[in-house]
């Protein structure tokens, strides 16, 4: 089921698993963030994971990059990456908030990396649950 929010679009995959792809040249802001959030809240009761599929580029202010991927049912994520560039970028990013202990795992989608990053997401969610 694909929902559109103001500046992504999110693909529920399953009970426990989203897509995220967030619409090309867009930067993060806080409030997209809570809205992000928001959105999850309403349509995860339990433990989830991510898939963000950067199929796009995209950034992040300052204040979004301190405060995206906080919610408390989060457990896992699976980035999908294009480009050595966007892997590093969220290298950077996971490297930032090191203090969260993100279970984050980068797949190259050059690589068809979307199924193995979403069988990851699945076998990672069965540890949890």
């Amino acid at each position: 089921m694909k929902h559109e929010l103001s500046f992504c679009s999110i693909n529920i995959l399953n009970e426990n698993i989203a897509e995220v792809i967030v619409n090309k040249s867009v930067e993060m802001s806080i409030e997209m963030v809570e809205e992000y959030d928001e959105f999850l809240s309403t349509h995860f009761s339990s433990y989830f994971g991510l898939l963000i599929n950067k199929v796009n580029r995209y950034d992040y202010s300052f204040e979004a990059k301190l405060s995206i991927a906080s919610h408390e049912k989060l457990k896992v994520i699976a980035v999908i990456n294009y480009s050595d560039e966007s892997e590093v970028l969220t290298q950077k990013m996971k490297n930032l908030r090191a203090v969260d202990s993100w279970n984050l795992k980068n797949f190259s989608g050059i690589d068809l990396g979307w199924q193995d990053g979403f069988d990851w997401l699945k076998k990672e969610l069965s540890a949890v649950s």
